[in-house]
C-alpha cells in the first residue's frame, strides 16, 4: 500500500514536471510581451471563475509578461440600473444609454476596476485602475447606430498609448475601464471589446485575449463539432461573408481581424468560464478556442 502510494505521488510530480516544461517555450516566447486581456461576461459574476481569471493574469505578470486587463460591467451596470427604477430602452438591439445610465455606468465600471485591484494587489502584484478618461487615454467621438442617436455611447478614435506603457514600465498592471471623452470633454461608455481592441493596436501587444461566453468560433454555429482551433484573417473574412457568424460573434470576429492588421501578433476567443482558461491557451501545445493570425504566420503551438 505504501509502495503504491509512493509511485501515485511521483506520478503526480511527474505530471506537474511534464505541464512546467511544455510551458517553457511559451515562457520564453512571450517574456516581456505584452498581452491584453478582455475581461467580461460569466467570467466577471462567478467568484470562483474571476479568482481564476486573475489568478492567471497575476500569474503571467509574475514571470515576466506584461498583462493589461480592459474590463467590461455590462450586467453589473444592468444590475443597478433595475436597481435605481430606470427604464432601459433599446435601439437596433443596443442599449440607449442617456445621461443618469451614464452616469450610473461609470460609477459601476470604477468599482468594478477597483475590486480587481484589490484581487491583484492580493495576490503580490501593483495593479492601478484607470478609465480612458484619465490622462486623455481614450479619446471618443459620438456613436450611432444606422444613424440613429443611442446616446453617451462612444466610439474611440486615438489611444495615448503612453499612458499604458509608463504604467508598465513602472511595473503596474494596468486595470482599464472603457469610458472616454470627446473634445468637449462629454463622457462617453465604450463596447468594452472594441476599447480592448483600440488598446492592443496602440501598444502592438503580442496578444489579444477576449473572455467570452462561448467555446470559441464555430463553422456552423450550431454544431459545436466544428469549433475552429485556428483561423487566418483571409479565413475569418471569408467565414464572416458566409452568413454563418451572427450575434455578438460578428462584431467581435471583426474586431480580431481588425487588431491583426494593426500590430497585433494573434488574437484568441476563449471560453472564460472555464477555469484557468489564459493558461490552458497560453501555456499547452494545443491551447482552446479559436486563434485569429497573420495569413504568413506559423502555428506558436509546439509540435511533438
Amino acid at each position: 500500500m505504501i509502495m503504491k502510494r509512493f509511485e501515485e505521488d511521483v506520478l503526480s510530480i511527474q505530471e506537474k514536471t511534464n505541464v512546467l516544461v511544455e510551458a517553457l517555450p511559451y515562457i520564453q516566447r512571450f517574456n516581456r510581451k505584452v498581452i491584453v486581456v478582455k475581461y467580461g461576461g460569466s467570467a466577471m459574476v462567478d467568484e470562483e471563475i474571476k479568482k481564476s481569471v486573475i489568478e492567471d493574469v497575476t500569474l503571467l505578470k509574475l514571470i515576466g509578461f506584461k498583462p493589461i486587463i480592459v474590463h467590461g460591467g455590462g450586467k453589473e451596470i444592468s444590475k443597478w440600473i433595475a436597481k435605481a427604477g430606470l427604464e432601459t430602452k433599446f435601439v437596433n438591439g443596443l442599449r440607449v444609454t442617456d445621461a443618469p445610465t451614464m452616469e450610473i455606468a461609470e460609477m459601476v465600471l470604477g468599482k468594478v476596476g477597483k475590486e480587481l485591484v484589490r484581487m491583484v494587489e492580493e495576490l503580490g502584484v501593483k495593479a492601478v485602475s484607470i478609465s480612458g478618461k484619465d490622462g486623455g487615454l481614450f479619446k471618443c467621438s459620438k456613436k450611432y447606430s444606422n444613424g440613429e442617436d443611442i446616446g453617451f455611447v462612444g466610439e474611440i478614435v486615438e489611444v495615448d498609448g503612453k499612458i499604458v506603457h509608463d504604467l508598465l514600465e513602472n511595473d503596474y498592471l494596468p486595470i482599464i475601464s472603457p469610458i472616454g471623452m470627446d473634445k468637449e470633454f462629454n463622457t462617453y461608455n465604450i463596447n468594452a471589446d472594441d476599447a480592448a481592441c483600440a488598446v492592443a493596436r496602440a501598444v502592438k501587444a503580442e496578444k489579444l485575449a477576449f473572455l467570452t461566453d462561448i467555446e470559441g468560433v464555430y463553422m456552423d454555429p450550431n454544431d459545436p463539432n466544428t469549433l475552429i482551433s485556428e483561423i487566418t484573417v483571409n479565413e475569418a473574412r471569408e467565414l464572416l461573408k458566409s452568413g454563418n457568424i451572427g450575434g455578438g460573434m460578428l462584431p467581435k470576429l471583426s474586431n480580431c481581424i481588425d487588431a491583426i492588421e494593426n500590430g497585433v501578433s494573434r488574437v484568441h476567443i476563449l471560453d472564460g468560464r472555464i477555469l484557468h482558461c489564459l493558461l490552458l491557451e497560453i501555456f499547452t501545445n494545443k491551447g482552446i478556442g479559436t486563434a485569429i493570425l497573420h495569413d504568413s504566420d506559423v502555428k506558436y503551438y509546439v509540435e511533438k
